[in-house]
């Protein structure tokens, strides 16, 4: 007989937390009371959305619980969140199974999924990023750490790839002609517009979906990061993603479109 197929998703105990989202679940839990979105933002030094995302997931995980907090005045009450106590029950969960029968709705019902994909994506990267004030410029250095912070605030490990060492080019300048180059004023290469960097993507928080269905899961990903660095507005664009470069590793380019 051929044994049934599991359906649930294994070890659906609470999670275990890493990087921001453990820091907002120990805020939490160190809390003398219940507290709101902007209080967890501002303790541990994130945007809003990034917050009220970590705390919507901490509670889907249940291990935090969502309230209101009573009010005096007329209005809108207060959302608030607390820790919840570890021993709670712990019912099975089939998120991966659901992710599957969403996919295939996407896949089936609209005429370019991945193009589809794409969109959602980058309309999740700009939901998530902490825009600019219109008179702030980001550079493409400062725009490639704040995209990195939010690919590792949704799960991601990232590690910059190691560019290649220089070597002797074929009709290289001798070294004397580069000695008087530099006392006239030669400065050395600069970064110039079109300048590809290769950014290493472990610990892919959609793994076991994208390997299902990769043109779908990494397009997502794809607009993701574009959604992020348009809305930074700065001089850097998500080229492509490579997904399963290694079976655990993705590889994401990223151009420089300015050198100013």
């Amino acid at each position: 007989m051929t044994p049934r197929r599991q359906l649930t998703d294994p070890g659906t105990a609470a999670p275990a937390q890493r990087g921001r989202r453990a820091a907002v679940l120990q805020l939490l839990r160190e809390a003398d009371g219940p507290l709101g979105v902007a209080e967890v933002a501002e303790r541990v030094g994130v945007h809003l959305n990034t917050a009220r995302f970590h705390l919507d997931a901490l509670v889907a995980d249940e291990v935090a619980a969502r309230g209101t907090a009573p009010r005096d005045e007329p209005g809108r009450p207060k959302v608030v969140y607390s820790a919840v106590a570890g021993e709670g029950p712990d019912g099975s969960r089939s998120f991966r199974l659901l992710s599957d029968i969403l996919l295939g709705v996407v896949s089936s019902s609209v005429e370019d999924p991945v193009a589809a994909a794409t969109r959602a994506g980058h309309s999740w990267g700009s939901y998530l990023t902490d825009a600019p004030a219109p008179t702030e410029r980001v550079g493409a250095e400062e725009g490639e750490r704040r995209l990195v912070a939010t690919l590792e605030d949704i799960g991601f490990v990232t590690e910059p790839e190691p560019e290649p060492e220089p070597g002797p080019a074929p009709g290289s300048v001798p070294e004397g002609s580069r000695r008087e180059e530099s006392a006239q004023g030669e400065s050395g290469p600069k970064p110039t517009a079109g300048a590809e960097r290769r950014l290493r993507l472990h610990h892919c928080p959609f793994r076991e979906v994208a390997q299902r269905r990769p043109d779908i899961v990494c397009a997502i990903h794809l607009g993701l990061m574009r959604g992020t660095v348009e809305t930074l507005r700065a001089p850097l664009a998500a080229e492509g993603l490579e997904p399963f470069v290694t079976p655990h590793l993705c590889v994401a380019t990223l151009r420089r479109t300015d050198t100013d």
